[in-house]
């Protein structure tokens, strides 16, 4: 097992990654929770909580909670108030209390869903990570960012509040389709190409093993994202400056999922199209050498086929960039690479340009 600290003071907590950790949730959970906790309420979602379900009650009741569970839909478009409300329903007739917890087994979907609903109930309960899927042990279960859709975009309500603990276990990704593991792995390539070039080559030179699901390839990878998802938290936890690098691929990235309603791409292959637009914009304002966009083109495209995006009005995804939240006075933010391990945040770029760019990238 090891254990990567996200140091945010009276907020902090750990980053516990180890295959078997699933068995091993209860006693962590009550070590990091304390004895006050009488219920345990999981969040998950049926093809998960099939799978896991029964493992992770039984190690919470062997730590001496009373374990109860509510099943989410599967998808983005059951991140939303209207789930958020049945939640809170279910809480209510079950009488949780403030000292109860709430625990997230699941991808990125349940993650932010927990967290909301744990952020805003009883005006804060504590919750524990338990990620399932490569995209939320690497990204989506660190840093405390606890949201749910609107139509109109994506993540526009919600609320820092950090987990008390994240119980990473690989060995749950033996379950994960390859289209899901695909998708996980472009948000991973984003660490690299953001903050560390080895990170970036590791992938790219251990991607068959990767694929199938090398316990100490994925490890490494799953440590090592969020050894610098929680460097950077520790100092920006609300996304004041530097955090604001996480957002790389994003600004396009969300804007697809928007305007197709959170039905045609997983989050990290709209990542992977924002990842490439953002690239090419860097390279058309003269920031990053056409070799090294090259090179993250390349990468992206090995990691597998993105979902055709090129049907897309560009007039529709662009209005999504303007009402996203990493806006600025009106104008588009964007993070921009200037090489593999270093980005900047620009929202001056020229809108034709920003055009020309996109549908470029998304052809």
């Amino acid at each position: 097992m090891k254990t990567i600290p996200v140091k945010l003071g009276s907020r902090g907590y750990d980053i516990k990654v180890g295959a078997g950790l699933l068995d091993q949730a209860g006693d962590l959970t009550r070590a990091a929770t304390g004895e006050k906790s009488r219920q345990a309420i999981v969040i998950s979602n049926p093809g998960v909580s099939a799978l896991y379900g029964t493992r992770l009650a039984r190690s919470l009741k062997r730590a001496g909670f009373a374990v109860r569970q509510i099943l989410v839909g599967d998808g983005e478009r059951y991140k939303s108030l209207r789930t958020a409300q049945s939640i809170y329903t279910f809480l209510i007739e079950n009488r949780v209390e403030r000292n109860d917890l709430i625990v997230a087994l699941g991808g990125g979907v349940v993650g932010d869903l927990a967290g909301f609903v744990a952020a805003t109930y009883l005006r804060g309960l504590r919750f524990v990570q338990v990620p399932t899927t490569l995209l939320a042990q690497i990204d989506s279960s660190v840093g405390g960012k606890t949201a749910v859709n609107h139509a109109l975009g994506k993540n526009l309500i919600g609320v820092f509040h950090q987990p008390a603990l994240v119980i990473t276990d690989p060995a749950t990704l033996h379950s994960l389709p390859p289209r899901e593991l695909q998708a996980g792995l472009y948000e991973a390539l984003k660490y690299g190409i953001i903050r560390d070039r080895r990170l970036f080559n590791d992938i790219d030179r251990g991607l068959a093993r990767i694929r199938e699901r090398d316990q100490g390839e994925l490890s490494h990878l799953i440590a090592r994202s969020c050894e610098i998802k929680a460097s950077v938290v520790a100092r920006d936890e609300r996304e004041g400056g530097l955090r604001r690098i996480l957002n790389f691929g994003h600004t396009v990235g969300h804007a697809l999922e928007a305007v197709t309603r959170y039905r045609r791409f997983f989050h990290g292959e709209a990542v992977g199209h924002g990842m490439r637009a953002a690239s090419l914009i860097a390279e058309r304002l003269g920031m990053l050498a056409a070799s090294e966009r090259e090179i993250i083109d390349e990468a992206i495209i090995r990691l597998g086929p993105l979902p055709r995006a090129n049907y897309l009005a560009l007039d529709g995804i662009i209005s999504a960039m303007f009402r996203d939240k990493k806006s600025e006075a009106g104008r588009i933010a964007f993070v921009l690479p200037v090489k593999i391990g270093r980005v900047v945040i620009r929202s001056d770029v020229p809108p034709r340009l920003v055009s020309s760019a996109l549908r470029d990238a998304l052809s």
